[in-house]
This record gives C-alpha cells, structure tokens and sequence, in this order.
C-alpha cells in the first residue's frame, strides 16, 4: 500500500501539446500526438495539454481496481453481441473507474498545467485513447468529449468522465471488431474552448470515392459536435486540391446549433428556417480551410480527417487523424423506384427489410440482415450496426461518426437521408445503394454486402495480377479484416475446427447438446463466420466443414464417453462419411452456415475427405434438405485428399460438385503411404513427387474439361518455384496459402505464368 501512495514520485504525468510528436502516440494517444505535430508543423491549433496514459493507469493501480476491471474487460470482449450482459460488466467497470477517481500526483500536475491556461479559463476535454486515430482504426466518436468545462473540480470529473468511456458497450464491440483485445488505456486531451461561430469537418481525400484530387468540407452553425454526431444536415463543399476553387457546394438543413449557455454548458438552439437553409462559408472561408487540411496532409504523409472551428475570423484546427477507410466506388446497376435519397456515406450496395429504431436500447430488435433506418447517427448504434445489411440516417454527413465506422464495417451507409423514418415503411423490401446515395424499392439481382477496406499496400504500389487466383487459408474471426486488406482474391480454406472449439467453449458437442446448448454453439458460429464472409464479401469464402478427426474429439471435454479409440485416426471416422453417420451434428453445422449466408452470399461450403460415391451422395442429400441448400448460389466443393478423387471426379460433378480443392498435405501421404506427422519418415514426405503431382495434374485436367473450379490449398506454391510452375502449367484456378505467405504466392504465381506466355510465343 505504502508503494501506491507513493505512485508518480517524479512521473511526468502531464504534457503540453506543443511538446509532442507522433513518437508520443503510446503515452499521449493519437489525438495528443497529432495535435502536437499539428503545432509542430506551424499550424493554428488552441493552448492546451494533455493528461498522459500512464495518468489513468496509475489512478486505477492507486486506487486498487487494476485487476479487476481487466479481468472484467477480458470477459466483456468474450460477450460482444450479448446486449444485456455487456451493458451489466460496463456499468460495473464504469463504477470502478469513479471509485479510483484521479489520483493525488496527477490531480496536483493537471491542476498546475490548467491554471497556466487562466483563470477558470473554459477548455474543451476529448478521449485520446491508445490505438486512436490511427491509420487502422479511427475510434471516431467512441469515447467521451466534453466541452465547456470550467474550474477544477469540473475538470477532475471531466477527466475521469473520459476514462470511463473506455468501457461503454460501443467501445468494447468496436475493440472486438478491430482485434483490439489488451486491457485498454487513456490518454486526455484538454485544450483552450473556442466560442465557434462555425465548425465542421475536412477530408483531404474523397470519403466516398478515395478520389485525392479534392478536399471536402463539412460544415455548420456553432460548435462541430453537430456536424460529427450526426444531429444535422451539414453544407458539404469540393474544392479542388490544386486551385482551391470550389467545385461544388450542396447547401444542407442546419436545423440547430450548440452554443455555451449563460451557466457555462452546452445550449441546443433551434435555427429559424432562413439560416438553417443558409450557407455556412465563403469561398474565401473554404480556401483557407483547403490550404490548411493540404498542409496538414503534407506534414503528416497521408490522406487526413481534420476539425476545424472558426472563431472571430479565424480558422483553428483542433483535431486530425488519418483517414482509416478510401475506397473506389462501385458501379452496380440501379434499380428503378427511387424511395429516398441522401449522402452516400460508405460505398456498397446491399437489400433487405426496412428496420426503423428510434434509439441505441432498440437495437435487439432489428433481425441480422435487415436495413437499419433512424433519424441519427449516434456512435451508441455500433453493436446494431453491425449486424445490419445497411444503414440509412435522417441526419449527419458523410463524415459523422458513425458514416466512418460504417466504412470501416463494410456496411453499405447513407446519411442526411431527411424523411428517411417516413418514406420508408417498416418491413419493406429496399436496395441501399450507398455508392450513390439512393434507396431503391425492391431487392437488386445481384446485392452482396460490400466490404470496404483500405486499399492494401501492394494494391497502391502496383502490385502483380495474375490470372491464377491467389486464395488464403484462414481458421479465425480475429484477423479478417486485416487479412482482407491485403491483395488476396478469397479464402480458399476457411477450417471450422477452431472456430467450433471456441464455440463450444472446449466441450465435446454431444455434451453440450445433452445440457440443451446446441443454440449457443450455432449463434458463436454464425457470429465468428459471418465476420470472415463479410470482410471479404463479395470474395468467395470456402468454408469446409468440420474435419477432426476421433482423437481431437476426444480431446474436448467430455470427448472420451462419446469418441472410439482409433489406431489410426488419420485415416478413421471423419470428414464426409462422418457427417453421414451422425446426420443430427451436420445439421447444426448447416444451419450455422445458411444464416451466415443470408448476411453473406459470398459464403460457400467445402466437403472434406471424401473416399466414395455413395457417401458424397448421402451427404450432398443432407446439405439439400437443409435451409443452405434451398439458398441460391451455393456452390459445393469437395476436397481432394483421397487418391480416389482422382477416379470419381466425374462422378462427382454429376452429383452438383463445381469446385475441387487438392489439399496436398493428405494427398501426399495418402499417395506415398507416409504419416505427415511423423518425425522418422519426415524425408519421404514430398509433395513434389512425380506420383503426386501426376494425381494433381489428373484431377486438375479433369476439373479444367468438366468446367469447374480446381484449387490447391498448401504452402508449397510460395516457398517452391518449381511447384508454382508446375501448378500454373496443368492449368489450376488458384492456390490458396496462409495469409503471410500471400505475397510471395503471387509472386512467383506471377513470374510462372510470364514464363508460360514466354514459351507459348516462340
């Protein structure tokens, strides 16, 4: 105890803006650090300091609630889509942060730092999380701002006010969503409050369309928060990136502002009709908002989302970040009814039934795959968002908070639609088409939810295009989105194995279903595929089903009453004729993947080791009768793991196969008779062997005649040029590698298909 009273002996806990850098992002958080290269760069930003992270985490160390609000973290990130349960643990982590409060050391150096601002001199209090506004990930409105804050004490509860928001449910399923899972932590900054007489927002490149030949400004009536939460129409100006003239001007209905109030808070005024439909900034307001957001740019080396507030003739910058999503626009075929209109805010287009809410704790009844309709756009909707095939919004702008995590989610987004809750009728069947801001009455042919992520490094410098597709092998949620941004064409191998043992939380299936949980393990499933399908839509994702084999089985919790012992489980009870004997198990698998699927019609299904006809064909008969097989578009795959494929292809496809993937892993020991597991025969383990590659190159021939898809999920074609070339030679549709080998696959995929062009021109 006596260590904790003495915490922060010589810390600097607190650090003044101008102090700061992009190197500091750790301890001042990134709006700290890019504020601090804002001044650094020469550019208007107001007085002011910032709280630093080691702050908070010495307060809640101090005050002796460290352990348990990380182990409450830890077990909120595992509930994320439990409405309920994840309100309850935020309100008890909340309540834990009051309890710490700020400790003495960094209430003495917060104090002192103010009073070197003034007097009771008015600030502005903003989060300034580890792991915000950065390039991967924008936190955007997550966490609390306060503004108007005047005097000590207020400040005090203001900071703690901030550290609280690390754990407000939106927070912790925006964390879980980005594979943010550490214990989090906060940084505060506080700045000098500018009366505004106008405030907004500015993007150095195109939100909608990642056009970089323009800025574009948002902007209305008194402080930003109107224009960043969403509570208006705002104007919304082009300007052009190397004149700075104005290209276009779409004046929005300000129906309010937010002023400081006669008691020092913030006072919603309602705007008569002449000003609300009056233009926010001059041309010569619009320049000068231009050059600043471009130098800004050029200060920091990338594309930026700048606020900005104009105070007495002077235009101030008092936040920027990254832009975390550009996209280029699609160019889908519009349906006919028009039934509303507004800002496309996120790019995509997908159809569903209209679900109108009118708050946040309305959220639970929107059905999975519905078009969210309400009259804000209030980052408190996240956990709802994300399960909505849409999003459709009264008010905001294209760069209003949720419009930006609506980007980063892949949900397709329109905002400032302004009759939006009465043109659209609850129930009905609507295409959003957040590319060109219109919703459509009926479903589009051809709607598939659009994820929408930066486009990837290899992508931006040039990266190689081969005409053999490079696939990824991926076994769980956590890292889709990351994965997806890289140049890749699908996933070729999506394993069940670990999501279902996480699903099944290490319990053998049939005890689960003996103490009626069946549901639980089908709802996780959903979640945790759904999450991989929607981050690559509309990529194909091949999910093969669940493949253990008897002694992994028995390897869950009560596995050992309900699995055989095999001497050989390699070549025992699994994959296909599995399925076929415990038809009930299949079942649920089934039904987890055909509720995926209404979300994600990128998703398709992968049967592994088959050894006959009669078995793929009993199983293919399960699969028709349940709800996935009535669902259009599926395409079946088999797995060629079994030499015997090499036989029955033709069969196969006859059956309805029209994709075949050579997982040559089992092929290769299936083909020499070698445990791939096994230490002592590691050197007769070839996947290059003349007997194995012929069997490839049969089954790939054969697919090449029958018209369908032929694949090889292995390492061997990014480490080993002779087996990519060998691959592209037979003439295989793809390859599919692990994520980090991704890369190299296309490139020497790449250099054999210029040595095929080479030998076929002489």
């Amino acid at each position: 105890m006596d260590d904790d009273l003495h915490a922060g002996a010589g810390v600097n806990y607190v650090c003044d803006i101008r102090d700061l850098g992009i190197g500091d992002a750790d301890e001042a958080g990134g709006k700290g650090a890019n504020l601090g290269e804002l001044v650094a760069a020469g550019l208007p930003v107001p007085p002011g300091f910032v709280v630093m992270r080691s702050a908070y985490l010495d307060s809640v160390r101090s005050g002796g609630v460290e352990d348990e609000l990380a182990a409450m973290h830890g077990e909120a990130l595992n509930h994320v889509g439990d409405t309920a349960r994840i309100s309850e643990l935020c309100r008890r982590m909340q309540n834990l942060v009051t309890k710490a409060s700020v400790c003495p050391a960094v209430r003495e150096q917060a104090i002192a730092a103010y009073r070197g601002l003034g007097s009771d001199v008015v600030v502005a209090v903003r989060s300034s999380a580890t792991g915000e506004d950065g390039k991967d990930a924008s936190f955007a409105g997550m966490n609390r701002t306060i503004t108007n804050i005047a005097g000590e004490n207020a400040l005090m509860q203001a900071i703690t006010e901030c550290w609280m928001s690390l754990f407000s449910p939106r927070v912790i399923t925006y964390r879980a969503s980005r594979g943010f899972f550490d214990a989090p932590a906060m940084a505060v900054v506080v700045q000098r409050m500018l009366s505004a007489d106008k405030a907004g927002v500015a993007f150095t490149a195109d939100p909608s369309t990642g056009a970089s030949d323009r800025v574009v400004v948002e902007a209305a009536f008194g402080q930003g928060e109107v224009v960043v939460s969403g509570k208006v129409q705002p104007d919304t100006y082009v300007i052009d990136k190397q004149t700075f003239a104005v290209r276009d001007a779409r004046i929005g209905f300000k129906a309010i502002e937010i002023v400081r109030g006669s008691d020092g808070s913030d006072m919603l005024v309602e705007l008569d009709r002449t000003k609300a439909e009056a233009r926010v900034l001059d041309d010569g307001e619009l320049q000068q908002i231009a050059k600043l957001a471009v130098a800004t740019e050029q200060h920091n080396g990338c594309p930026q989302d700048i606020e900005w507030v104009i105070a007495a003739d002077t235009v101030w910058l008092v936040q920027a970040r990254p832009i975390t999503t550009l996209n280029v626009a699609g160019t889908d075929a519009e349906p006919s009814r028009v039934l509303a209109s507004g800002l496309p805010a996120a790019p995509g287009t997908a159809s569903g039934r209209v679900r109108i809410l009118l708050a946040p704790e309305d959220g639970p009844k929107l059905v999975d795959g519905e078009v969210l309709v309400a009259q804000t756009t209030n980052p408190d909707w996240l956990p709802t968002i994300r399960r909505a095939a849409a999003l459709v919004t009264e008010t905001g702008g294209m760069t209003c908070h949720a419009a930006i995590v609506a980007r980063e989610l892949g949900v397709p987004c329109i905002v400032g639609a302004r009759s939006a809750t009465a043109d659209l009728a609850n129930g009905s069947l609507v295409t959003v088409d957040g590319t060109r801001g219109k919703i459509t009455a009926g479903a589009s042919p051809d709607t598939a939810r659009t994820t929408v992520v930066q486009r990837p490094e290899s992508e931006l410098h040039g990266g190689e295009i081969t005409g053999t597709k490079i696939y990824v092998n991926l076994a769980m949620p956590d890292t889709a989105e990351s994965v997806a941004a890289q140049q890749v064409d699908g996933v070729g191998l999506l394993r069940a194995e670990f999501m279902l043992t996480q699903a099944l939380s290490g319990r053998h299936p049939r005890a689960l279903i003996a103490r009626g949980e069946q549901d639980d393990m089908v709802e996780a499933m959903v979640a945790s595929v759904t999450r991989i399908a929607v981050a690559f839509a509309p990529r194909p994702v091949i999910y093969r089903t669940t493949d253990f084999r008897t002694n992994e089985f028995r390897g869950l919790s009560g596995g050992d009453e309900f699995e055989p012992v095999e001497h050989n489980p390699m070549i025992g009870y699994r994959g296909c004729y599995r399925y076929v004997k415990e038809p009930d198990l299949f079942r649920l698998e089934l039904t987890a993947l055909a509720r995926a699927r209404e979300q994600s019609p990128n998703l398709h299904v992968m049967i592994p080791f088959v050894r006959t006809r009669w078995e793929l064909e009993e199983c293919l008969t399960l699969i028709d009768a349940s709800p996935l097989g009535r669902q259009r578009g599926l395409r079946r795959w088999v797995m060629a793991e079994v030499p015997s494929v090499v036989f029955w292809l033709p069969e196969y496809v006859g059956m309805g196969i029209d994709g075949v993937s050579i997982g040559s892993n089992d092929l290769t020991q299936l083909m020499l008779g070698v445990d791939r597991d096994s230490d002592i025969c590691a050197e007769l383990f070839n996947e290059s062997d003349p007997a194995v590659l012929d069997a490839i190159a049969h089954i790939v021939s054969k697919a090449n005649e029958l018209k369908i898809t032929s694949s090889l999920c292995g390492h061997a074609p990014s480490t080993n040029p002779d087996f990519a070339e060998h691959l592209v030679r037979m003439g295989i549709t793809s390859v599919s590698v692990n994520p980090d080998a991704a890369a190299a696959a296309r490139r020497v995929v790449a250099a054999a298909e210029r040595r095929l062009l080479l030998d076929s021109a002489r």
